[in-house]
């Protein structure tokens, strides 16, 4: 049928439609109208992407089942890799090779995902395979046996890094001009390119177990790299022991003046909740053990004052008596029975049998389990520290120390066998403590480092600390508080323990001379001067503070001096042999001058002894008669002490 001839060219078009097959007219709706035709477009290219996208999945799957293989067979022989290969291993290789070249090589078909994945899992039949197998290795010994075998370990881990070049590799260490895999790193792994150093630190600083020593190797970690500590309040230098720890007891906590807190260390009775509150979540927890005999016998000598001590002559005696002079209630009596476990907040009162010592030394394992992810042991603090380093991701530099707080070798005394059961059942509760601890230091050891890298490392250390010695020290090593040199640098001296201390070489640059300080710096000496350092006018108010009663102190001193010399001139005046009595007085004078002079400088001095300036006062008094004799020596007994109760 044809269109007229006279019409408009709407009816024109409207004719044409009518008289159009289905398909034209689809054809024409779909690409006459521009919305329409961008939507068909859009509908083809997302067939086409998912398309793509299943072939890539397939051609992934694949190649991650090659590497399976090839990382099955080379982590089965780490430790023969440097030897000549057998014949064995030439077929593990070739097997290996074999099976890798038939799976790459095979063609890619159009079949669906799902035709596809059941033929990966199965991809030829056992004769299909066999050809394969057979004809690959051929292949692969034509080109390897004439290599050496380390090259043709290299020639198959290239030659699968070649095929599967988008699939990452395991770095590849050289030893002997070799290349051989390097097995796969711990989470404490210290590889500076894996390994971030931590900075949010709290360490649980225990009593005699060398804790002073990890005190110092922290504070000059913080003090290099400008982080800030959890100082104790008015620049005590501990976090108000033996009360449990409080936030508040921190410096800048109160007053918010601190915003973050990167390392806390010192002496405190641990409380994890009121602990959280004050540093990070990500903050790392730590502390250190010792043999719970050893630590008693140091405990003894050291805290001789404390009313459990106090009594006895010797630690033989406090425990033939079944402990008779301790009682728990009593301040300070704490130091006297498990003061591991009083340190980390728990009970430490002791069990009543074998059956509540199961009981509570398993509690107390898992509690400091559950908070504290390291534990250090003293008698291997070589290897603790070896440990702590890697733990840390810190260098051996910063790990390196001279031994602090330590006490002379002659005011230490061994124990007897039988001394030693005792202090055991004694201290009971820190014996499982310590015997546990002891045990997993060592699996920790084993799972991380191994006994070879560890040995390998402590000797490093060892060979570090040597070298700083020679470098910083005059005599080498430690020396008693007597012959050190540098009052500001002399340890605090307490109980009868004798602590050692050191003295620096002469002519050392600054860098140097800085860095021998810092190790050498006691506990007490660091903690100030830290404060003064993130505290600058709190320091500054409280050394004024102090001048001011020192000052006080010594106008007391003098005027009290002052009035003692008129008594004895005028008693000497009254005396019928007034050319004797001059001289007295004179002698008394000078005598009485000299123990101003002693006493205000005691008062600059921590370790001020008492009984040396009594004695020295005393040697010059036997110049004086008799009566004068007994007259000052009424002085001395009365005003010394008060001086020494001042200080």
């Amino acid at each position: 049928m044809l269109p007229p001839q006279r019409i408009s060219c709407r009816e024109r078009r409207a004719f044409h439609w009518r008289t159009a097959s289905p398909w034209t007219t689809c054809l024409r709706v779909t690409c006459c109208s521009r919305l329409r035709f961008m939507w068909f477009a859009l509908m083809v290219l997302t067939v086409l992407c998912v398309a793509l996208q299943m072939l890539g999945v397939v051609r992934q799957a694949r190649s991650s089942k090659v590497l399976k293989l090839v990382s099955e067979q080379l982590v089965r022989m780490p430790a023969e890799i440097h030897r000549p290969m057998k014949r064995k291993d030439w077929e593990n290789l070739e097997s290996l090779w074999a099976v890798s070249t038939a799976i790459i090589e095979e063609p890619v078909d159009q079949h669906s995902f799902i035709q596809r994945r059941d033929e990966s899992e199965n991809p030829h039949s056992e004769e299909e395979r066999e050809q394969v197998l057979e004809a690959a290795r051929k292949k692969f010994t034509s080109t390897t046996k004439a290599v050496p075998p380390m090259e043709a370990n290299k020639l198959l881990i290239d030659q699968v890094a070649k095929l599967f070049p988008h699939q990452p590799q395991r770095p590849v260490i050289t030893k002997n001009n070799h290349e051989i895999q390097k097995p796969p790193q711990s989470d404490d792994n210290t590889d500076k390119y894996t390994c971030q150093p931590k900075n949010h630190i709290v360490f649980l600083k225990t009593h005699k177990t060398a804790s002073s020593t990890i005190l110092n190797i922290l504070y000059r970690y913080g003090d290099s790299h400008n982080l800030t500590f959890a100082l104790p309040l008015n620049m005590h230098s501990q976090l108000f022991y033996p009360a449990f720890f409080a936030a508040h007891f921190v410096e800048g906590v109160r007053t918010r003046s601190v915003k973050e807190f990167h390392i806390l260390c010192n002496h405190m009775r641990f409380s994890s909740q009121e602990v959280k509150k004050l540093m990070p979540k990500d903050t790392f927890y730590f502390s250190i053990l010792r043999n719970p005999v050893a630590m008693m016998e140091s405990l003894f000598v050291y805290y001789k004052a404390i009313p459990a001590f106090r009594v006895v002559k010797s630690l033989e005696e406090f425990l033939i008596q079944g402990g008779r002079s301790y009682n728990a209630s009593v301040p300070n009596n704490h130091y006297a029975r498990n003061i591991l476990t009083f340190d980390f907040g728990l009970d430490n009162t002791a069990p009543e049998n074998d059956t509540e010592l199961d009981r509570r030394s398993a509690e107390v394992i898992a509690a400091v389990e559950r908070d504290f992810p390291l534990i250090l042991i003293s008698e291997y603090f070589d290897e603790s520290l070896v440990l702590l380093k890697h733990v840390l991701c810190w260098s051996l530099d910063d790990v390196s120390s001279f031994r602090l707080n330590s006490r002379s070798e002659r005011s230490r005394r061994p124990l007897s066998a039988e001394t030693t059961e005792r202090v055991k059942q004694w201290n009971s509760l820190d014996w499982r403590l310590y015997q546990h601890f002891n045990a997993t230091f060592w699996k920790r050891i084993d799972s991380t480092l191994g006994q070879m890298k560890l040995q390998e490392e402590v000797e490093l250390l060892r060979a570090k600390r040597m070298k700083l010695e020679q470098m910083c020290l005059q005599e080498g090593g430690a020396v008693d508080p007597a012959k050190v040199q540098d009052s500001s640098l002399k340890p605090f001296q307490y109980g009868a323990a004798v602590i050692q201390g050191y003295n620096l070489r002469l002519g050392l640059n600054n860098d140097t001379h800085r860095l021998c300080q810092r190790l050498i710096t006691p506990e007490l000496q660091y903690t100030s001067a830290l404060y003064t350092k993130q505290f600058p006018q709190l320091a500054a108010a409280r050394a004024a503070a102090a001048k001011k009663i020192a000052a006080s102190r010594n106008i007391a001193t003098h005027r009290a001096v002052k009035r003692n010399i008129e008594t004895n001139a005028h008693m000497a005046v009254t005396n019928n042999t007034s050319h004797n009595n001059t001289n007295i007085a004179i002698a008394d004078k000078h005598n009485l001058n000299i123990l101003a002079n002693s006493v205000v400088h005691s008062e600059r001095q921590d370790n001020f002894d008492v009984h040396s300036v009594t004695k020295q006062y005393k040697n010059k008094e036997i110049k004086g008669n008799s009566d004068k004799h007994t007259t000052q020596k009424h002085f001395i007994n009365s005003k010394v002490p008060q001086e020494s109760a001042l200080l």
